[in-house]
């Protein structure tokens, strides 16, 4: 495996595990993850909310860590990077509104580069518009957005994930361990 530079675009309410998972569990098999966040540079933080699915109609909130940005979003350049992960939560949902950071995720498409996201992440993906003809997987209430979207919403188990081209997607964090390992998989490619 050669280290790469993996780019993570995250806002504040992040789901706290789908951002420190994979934010950890990447750098701890030598792979070099810049954390970002629009309107704020390294050392700044975002909030992050814990989802949890307890037998309710839809998952519950509370607050989670601080999560600490490694990078100025002003500095980043898409090309210097190998791969993007695009953590779910709420931060996607406003994050989709920026110009910038759509800029960014289309990048990584343009360029065949690998992109893992996971639930709420799908956001992002439609609004970038790079769902076309992709099998992409999501939090269940975002199946409208990645359909409209002209994507194939994967209705899968909450601990699987799905691989389609450069694309690695899950329906939320209990599928940290496929989701990873899928993601890891584009990564040695």
């Amino acid at each position: 495996m050669s280290a790469k530079r993996i780019l993570m675009i995250t806002g504040d309410f992040t789901e706290d595990y789908e951002t420190m998972v994979p934010f950890q569990a990447l750098m701890a098999v030598g792979h070099q993850v810049d954390a970002v966040c629009p309107d704020k540079k390294a050392g700044d933080s975002v909030a992050t909310a814990i989802h949890d699915f307890e037998g309710d109609q839809t998952y519950t909130e509370k607050p989670g860590h601080r999560f600490a940005l490694t990078a100025t979003f002003a500095d980043i350049d898409p090309a210097n990077y190998d791969a993007l992960v695009i953590p779910g939560g709420r931060a996607p949902e406003y994050l989709r509104l920026n110009g910038a950071v759509l800029a960014m995720v289309r990048h990584f498409f343009e360029h065949d580069k690998p992109v893992a996201a996971v639930c709420h992440g799908a956001q992002l993906l439609a609004a970038a518009g790079v769902l076309k003809g992709k099998q992409c997987s999501a939090y269940p209430a975002c199946q409208p957005e990645v359909e409209l979207a002209g994507g194939h919403f994967a209705d899968i188990e909450v601990t699987d994930a799905v691989t389609d081209g450069n694309l690695v997607t899950a329906p939320a964090w209990p599928a940290h361990p496929a989701w990873l390992a899928q993601f890891m998989a584009l990564l040695d490619r």
